[in-house]
């Protein structure tokens, strides 16, 4: 006996010590002012006016008429203080609403139960994350930010009161209704976060509420369906349940709502809490000292089966010492119960005063003493913000947690050595994060009728990436894995090195009765479609992993469990703001590249700006020609032309500079036997590939190999079926002589030198660097370039010849030839000197799309470094990118072309001297800045139909978009 007087003796002090501290949080700064009016308007009511105010009614903007008319009934008949929205549009909720305050005598107090934004209840407004993905934050300082945002969404909707954070511990696995609604099992992490939200969605204006009092996060059972019980003693409840709520009252929380449970060892005569006087006036109130607004939860839930008539419950829950009935079964009769409590002297003037002057203390501390009507323009775009969405990628870049990661396989590297398969598990959709792993390297999506089935597909991949996707639509959706689903990830496990990425909350991997053999383990928790991208760059290290688990779950994994991990220095995707840019301004590059097109400049572009190592703008534009339905998309390919010298000849060179075996200095003879003794021996690379060496600009060599008369393509030199001797694909059905390319190569060779040393634009350099890099591999361009590069860094779209890789609805066509190959080439090179080398040249013949021309330009931008892995050191970078003849007017660097010195030249002329590039004859460009960490790239197909006039460039298109970028830097 005496042990259990103690431990009650020590609850009742250490709550009594609590409420010396606690103030009134529903004081306005301008106290005297508020309370004139407080008392001016309790003393003009009538008591049924008084009692009405108690009252707060549920409303749905998108409900019925009839239902809309007994509403409105209620406000004039019953005089009730307030309503709380659910379901509908904020327009309509808006307009409703007006209508609504306009039929109050008094100013009407509007609750909104919005956890995580509008959207729950809202179908039109931005949604944040749930609680328990917010729990896996670590910075708190972003948990205040959304409650700010969160208010400020409330305040422009004329809603005054949230129903949030839900201060519940979840503790619970098994707790249906908590479960995503809790910041998790932690107190002090619970805590932190529900006061980080409290302070910020407060400091917007509106007040905050916090559910569900004494605490129902253990509890397996869901209220709105039974009356659970919360069967802990008195410490338990005093030190877990109750902590959060004795910081938040410290710290100033506006109002309290009082849990739909059974607590015996709070209230041992079974009566639920919310109508308990010994839980809501002697803890809550007394011993706790909360002076807020307390809200009972909705007296439609079950449990009140003890109230044989309409109207009772109201009435206990007054009694009990609640401020705020919630949602009443029938407020006409609840009021007149009540009414007549306090005429038979059940309810005293000093405790009817009491609450409805706290209520009306609320709508003066958020301005109903000045009532303005919901402004009605621009509703919709100020409740779907840019800084909301900026906040929203923020926060679950900030939750996504790493939970196991053995010999740290995440995040992926060295790519040239995986093969990747994709395998969904679960009943919803997880197509988004398919397409956003696919940006960085190959991954196939598997999939398989049965085990057999599935496993056999497998076996040609080293690494399997499954994702379990389930409904992200409500946070009370099932969760858990099929016991197929379970048999089938273990049987892949035993084979394969796997990720596992769960986009549900952590309790699914519960089910797991081993993870012996899951390398990584992602929890990503909702199935969002940010989750399912950032989670995706989060895989291939273009994120960092900033997550911890905000509950334990099972045996493996406890709370507070997460495994950071560096960057690799790979592109990642955001908003442009979150780089120092303003959307609104990059909006404009979109009416430029439909200029080009609706001006006939070409039929559709792909379009790309990185900032910081992050794409802030990827859009496509237009259709493969004119006269097809199909539009341009993220993964067709562009013939990128001369962009090939800088994405293939070029780093294979820098290759052989950076390991001694060649320098800028080193001679053409002193690499190719064959120039000792030409008129070229001399000419050294840094000369040549600056376009500073005399050479002629080009030469037609498919015009020697043409009929005389007919013009078309000779006997001599073609033929329409392969064969040893005529082997160089040129175009579909159409093989050149396979000993050709010595002729070229002779041609070049013994060709005049220009009569001036001058700047001139030549493809020669590129010819000859071919024949020297693939002997001295001894293998082909398409083959090296892989090899050495595109396989690490995972360029899986950027190829030659790609009509034998890749589906012809991909590829992207470029001209319909009438002079040498009569037919549309699509799939083959447009350059017919590229084409003339088996579609394998060094100055054209690779076809790419935007997002990976932007991999190997931002590798460029990062001195060489990508992906984790060094492909350069930044000095060999440097002297690449010199400009060794500015001072005789070439403003060329080697390989790259630069800035122009004067007027007129390559860029908008607003980029940086440091900054490198290169355009090329299809319509292409790309271009990067270091100063300013921008990456362009613009790819097109303009020469289709017909190449002969290049409007793209007299029109100025590619650097006006360029000049715009520029224009939205805001930093």
């Amino acid at each position: 006996m005496r042990q259990i007087y103690f431990i009650l003796t020590s609850f009742c002090i250490s709550l009594s010590t609590f409420a010396q501290i606690a103030e009134n949080p529903l004081l306005a700064k301008d106290a005297v002012a508020q309370q004139k009016w407080v008392d001016s308007v309790y003393n003009s009511m009538a008591l049924a006016e008084k009692v009405g105010q108690l009252y707060m009614v549920q409303v749905m903007s998108n409900q019925d008429q009839a239902t809309k008319e007994k509403i409105i009934a209620t406000i004039r008949e019953q005089h009730i203080g307030g309503l709380i929205y659910s379901l509908g549009g904020p327009v309509r909720q808006a307009k409703l609403d007006n209508e609504l305050q306009s039929i109050s005598k008094l100013p009407l107090l509007i609750g909104m139960d919005a956890e995580w934004g509008l959207s729950m209840r809202l179908d039109s407004t931005y949604a944040f994350p749930w609680n328990m993905t917010l729990g896996a934050i670590k910075d708190n300082k972003l948990i205040e930010q959304t409650g700010r945002h969160i208010g400020e969404h409330s305040k422009r909707l004329g809603v005054h009161f949230n129903f949030a954070p839900v201060v519940d511990i979840n503790t619970n696995p098994l707790n249906p209704i908590i479960g995503n609604r809790s910041f998790g099992e932690d107190r002090d992490n619970v805590t932190d976060k529900a006061l980080a939200f409290m302070n910020g969605m407060q400091s917007a204006g509106v007040l905050a509420n916090a559910k569900h009092f004494p605490g129902h996060g253990d509890t397996d059972q869901d209220s709105h369906k039974t009356l659970p019980t919360i069967s802990f003693n008195k410490t338990r409840i005093d030190s877990i349940e109750l902590y959060p709520y004795k910081k938040l009252f410290k710290e100033g929380l506006s109002s309290v709502m009082v849990a739909h449970l059974k607590v015996p060892s709070l209230e041992p005569t079974g009566v639920p809490s919310s109508l308990s006087k010994n839980i809501v006036t002697n803890i809550l109130k007394d011993s706790l000292g909360f002076q807020g607004l307390i809200f009972t939860d909705a007296l439609t839930m079950k449990g009140a089966a003890d109230f044989k008539e309409v109207g009772d419950i109201d009435l206990a829950a007054f009694k009990a010492g609640n401020d705020v009935m919630l949602m009443s079964e029938n407020v006409g009769i609840g009021v007149s119960k009540i009414m007549e409590a306090y005429n038979n002297g059940d309810i005293t003037e000093a405790r009817l005063e009491h609450s409805v002057k706290k209520i009306l203390q609320a709508k003066y501390k958020v301005g109903l003493n000045h009532y303005k009507p919901i402004e009605l323009n621009n509703l919709v775009q100020d409740l779907n913000r840019l800084k909301d969405a900026v906040l929203y990628e923020e926060l679950i870049e900030n939750a996504i947690t790493i939970v196991k990661n053995d010999k740290s396989l995440l995040p992926l590297r060295d790519l040239e050595t995986k093969t990747i398969a994709y395998v969904k598990m679960g009943d919803d959709d997880g197509s988004v994060f398919l397409d956003e792993l696919k940006k960085y390297t190959k991954v196939h999506d598997i999939q398989g009728d049965s085990l057999v089935d599935l496993t056999a597909k497998l076996n040609d991949y080293n690494t399997v990436i499954v994702g379990f996707h389930r409904s992200n639509q409500t946070p009370w959706k099932p969760f858990k894995f099929t016991d197929t689903e379970l048999t089938w990830l273990y049987e892949i496990a035993k084979t394969h090195k796997l990720i596992l990425d769960v986009f549900v909350k952590p309790y699914a991997l519960s089910d797991l009765t081993t993870i012996e053999n899951i390398e990584s383990i992602v929890v990503s928790y909702q199935n969002s479609v940010l989750a399912q991208q950032k989670s995706a760059q989060l895989i291939f290290g273009a994120i960092e992993a900033k997550g911890s688990l905000p509950v334990s779950v099972g045996p493996y994994f406890k709370a507070g469990k997460g495994f950071l991990n560096n960057v690799l220095e790979r592109l990642s995707y955001t908003v442009p703001e979150r780089v120092g840019m303003d959307s609104e301004k990059l909006k404009k590059i979109d009416a430029v590249a439909k200029k080009a097109i609706d001006g006939g400049m070409t039929p559709g572009i792909q379009l790309l700006v990185a900032r910081k190592g992050k794409v802030i703008y990827n859009k496509s534009f237009g259709k493969h020609t004119y006269e097809d339905d199909d539009p341009v998309v993220f993964n067709d390919v562009y013939d990128v032309a001369s962009l090939t010298k800088i994405l293939v000849t070029l780093p294979l060179l820098m290759e052989l500079e950076e390991k001694g075996v060649v320098t800028l200095d080193t001679k053409l003879s002193q690499i190719l036997p064959d120039y000792k003794g030409s008129n070229k021996a001399n000419i050294t690379l840094k000369s040549m590939l600056s376009h500073y060496a005399r050479l002629r600009p080009w030469e037609p060599f498919y015009v020697h190999t043409l009929d005389n008369e007919t013009k078309l393509p000779s006997e001599k030199y073609y033929r329409t079926t392969q064969s040893e001797k005529f082997n160089i694909e040129v175009t579909d059905n159409l093989f050149l002589r396979s000993d050709y390319q010595d002729s070229i190569q002779k041609i070049i060779r013994d060709s005049d030198l220009l009569p001036k040393l001058q700047y001139r634009y030549s493809d020669f350099p590129y010819f000859i660097l071919k024949k020297y890099i693939e002997e001295y591999y001894d293998q082909p361009l398409d083959v090296l370039v892989q090899e050495h590069f595109y396989q690490s860094l995972g360029a899986n779209n950027t190829m030659y010849n790609p009509f034998h890789k890749i589906s012809n609805q991909r590829i992207i066509p470029t001209e319909i030839d009438d002079y040498y190959r009569h037919q549309k080439i699509q799939g083959f090179v447009h350059d017919m000197g590229a084409a003339m080398q088996n579609g394998v040249g060094g100055h054209a013949g690779i076809f790419s799309n935007a997002n990976d021309v932007a991999k190997i330009m931002q590798m460029y931008l990062q001195k060489g470094f990508y992906g984790g892995k060094r492909y350069f050191k930044a000095e060999t970078l440097d002297k690449f990118n010199t400009c060794y003849f500015c001072a005789n007017g070439n403003r060329r660097g080697v390989g790259f072309d630069k800035p122009q010195l004067g007027d007129d030249g390559p860029t908008c002329g607003c980029v940086s001297l440091n900054s490198f590039g290169h355009s090329g004859f299809t319509g292409t460009y790309a271009w990067a800045d270091p100063e300013k960490e921008i990456v362009y790239v613009f790819l097109a197909n303009r020469t289709y139909p017909k190449a002969v006039s290049n409007l793209l460039l007299k029109e100025n298109i590619r650097t006006d978009i360029q000049r715009l970028i520029y224009e939205a830097i805001v930093e």
